[in-house]
């Protein structure tokens, strides 16, 4: 069915709370409704330039879609300048429907700007949009804080982080993921910004591989990103971030120079944002670890406070949104700084 009259009055409502955030022109990127927050718990819509994105949660995703093709309709009415749409179906049967399927136009947006970088998309490339907006302040953090400093970026992806480190002069950034054809689209943003690069600077492979790899060959970057997914296994190792994030932490730490940073996230729904604090205090314990600051999640994601009707399944606070940002300073032993 389309939408009842209390869905599309969330759409519009949302929608208009965001006015003031829209960019500009067509090339920025914003979360237009959130569904888990804002009162239709099925559905998220995101702007990418001038490409609509509609992301199906449902469990029986095909008695949603009449009401999806509801609201791209809404959405063409109140955004008139969109030219392209996508939906993606989380519990589709089809790897292909959960990376997108057009509704309308021909070619979704490959690229969008935000404080002044490019970043390249490829809206279909995963079940996700290839690009985050949850980590906009993050990205404007390492544009403002990271000039001449070398910068290692795990769990990379798309490498939107690493392109925000460059953007903002960054000496070096090696960028490593898992998967190459993510690690591609890191270049390409690079490609977009005019930065130069080497093959050096991407290194697809195992995050517990390429730590140790990096430790016994003595490395040190001035600072390190961990965004690791919610969870994963390989052969080298497990990730867990509900209850295992610490140790991630701890495998990176001896790679961060003296008075250098490391930026942990973790996404996990269910881990309460106290608990997810005091592990990081429990951490910084020994005086090697500080706690610089906490990154807000912006207000587009997480839903203006004028539309927001439900809450996380956890808790956050002090985190402002399940994406729980922390910026930690580390500090080094004499011993270690021969």
């Amino acid at each position: 069915m389309p939408p009842d009259f209390a869905e599309q009055a969330h759409l519009a409502a949302a929608l208009e709370a965001r006015r003031a955030l829209l960019p500009p022109d067509d090339t920025g990127a914003l979360r237009l409704f959130n569904g888990f927050y804002e009162g239709w718990p099925d559905v998220v819509a995101d702007l990418y330039g001038q490409t609509l994105v509609l992301f199906n949660y449902a469990a029986q995703p095909a008695a949603l879609e009449p009401a999806l093709t509801a609201a791209a309709e809404f959405y063409r009415q109140a955004l008139p300048g969109l030219r392209c749409g996508v939906v993606k179906t989380r519990a589709a049967a089809d790897p292909a429907d959960r990376r997108g399927r057009l509704i309308f136009g021909s070619t979704p947006a490959d690229r969008i700007c935000e404080g002044g970088v490019w970043y390249a998309l490829d809206l279909r490339l995963n079940q996700d949009a290839s690009f985050y907006l949850d980590t906009r302040a993050l990205r404007q953090w390492l544009r403002e804080n990271l000039r001449g400093k070398t910068v290692l970026n795990t769990f990379a992806y798309t490498g939107s982080l690493g392109a925000a480190a460059w953007a903002g002069g960054a000496a070096r950034v090696l960028q490593t993921d898992l998967n190459p054809r993510f690690l591609a689209l890191a270049r390409q943003s690079c490609q977009l910004n005019g930065i130069a690069t080497a093959d050096r600077d991407f290194a697809a492979g195992d995050f517990f591989r390429q730590v140790g790899a990096l430790r016994r060959a003595g490395a040190r970057f001035d600072c390190a990103i961990l965004d690791p997914p919610f969870f994963s296994v390989t052969t080298a190792g497990r990730v867990d971030l509900l209850s295992e994030s610490t140790r991630l932490i701890n495998k990176l730490r001896p790679l961060i120079a003296h008075n250098g940073w490391l930026i942990a996230i973790n996404n996990a729904v269910f881990l309460p944002g106290a608990d997810y604090l005091s592990a990081l205090q429990a951490l910084c314990a020994d005086g090697y670890l500080q706690i610089e600051a906490l990154l807000p999640v912006p207000p587009d994601v997480t839903g203006p406070p004028q539309t927001r009707c439900a809450a996380p399944p956890a808790d956050p606070a002090p985190f402002n949104h399940p994406t729980k940002i922390a910026v930690l300073r580390v500090k080094k032993k004499t011993s270690d700084l021969g």
